[in-house]
């Protein structure tokens, strides 16, 4: 007689879902204060330098203005993140995340001093090509990834130039750029 196998959750990618619940917990905490939590410490705008400053730095990328801007970013980040992880390990993705966080902080600091940043787009988008590029080979660069660089990039160029709304193209770019450069990082490093 065959024995019934006992059904089981697992924590498949820690980062990723740990990442997933701070950044709900930070919606949430945003909710309760009134989006107060979420200006002081989870978008990234031109102010002093301080501590508060650096938290923002980094922790803007796990603020989101609403449940529709947190859905919409999480529902890819929870898809391919556990590809990722499991690709390059945890350790990596995180030091990808803070730098992709770190530099498009820097670049809205830097050349939009009026706007605040905040949300995950960023590191989605460079999820996505980073995604696409965890085929690369010396010598070799998968058309996948180029056809997908071409329509994502193009994409968020023509809307930058077109739309005038609240979402950040140019972070999207900074994400996908991020994401070419640290698969080619990565696949030469680890001789795939």
């Amino acid at each position: 007689m065959a024995r019934s196998r006992k059904l089981s959750f697992t924590y498949n990618a820690p980062v990723t879902l740990t990442f997933a619940l701070i950044s709900f917990g930070v919606l949430v905490a945003g909710w309760i204060t009134g989006g107060k939590s979420t200006q002081l410490f989870f978008e990234v705008y031109r102010s002093k330098i301080s501590v508060a400053w650096f938290i923002r730095l980094f922790g803007h990328v796990l603020g989101h203005s609403s449940l529709s801007h947190y859905a919409s970013n999480m529902t890819l980040f929870l898809l391919l993140g556990p590809v990722l992880e499991d690709k390059y390990g945890g350790a990596t993705m995180v030091e990808a995340f803070g730098l992709v966080a770190i530099i498009s902080g820097l670049v809205n600091i830097i050349f939009f001093p009026g706007t605040a940043l905040l949300g995950a787009s960023g590191l989605v988008f460079m999820m996505i090509i980073l995604v696409s590029a965890s085929d690369l080979r010396a010598g070799e660069i998968p058309i996948t990834m180029i056809l997908i660089m071409i329509i994502y990039l193009g994409s968020e160029l023509w809307s930058m130039v077109t739309t005038h709304d609240n979402i950040s193209q140019l972070t999207h770019i900074i994400g996908g750029l991020c994401g070419a450069i640290f698969g080619g990082l990565l696949n030469s490093r680890s001789g795939d």
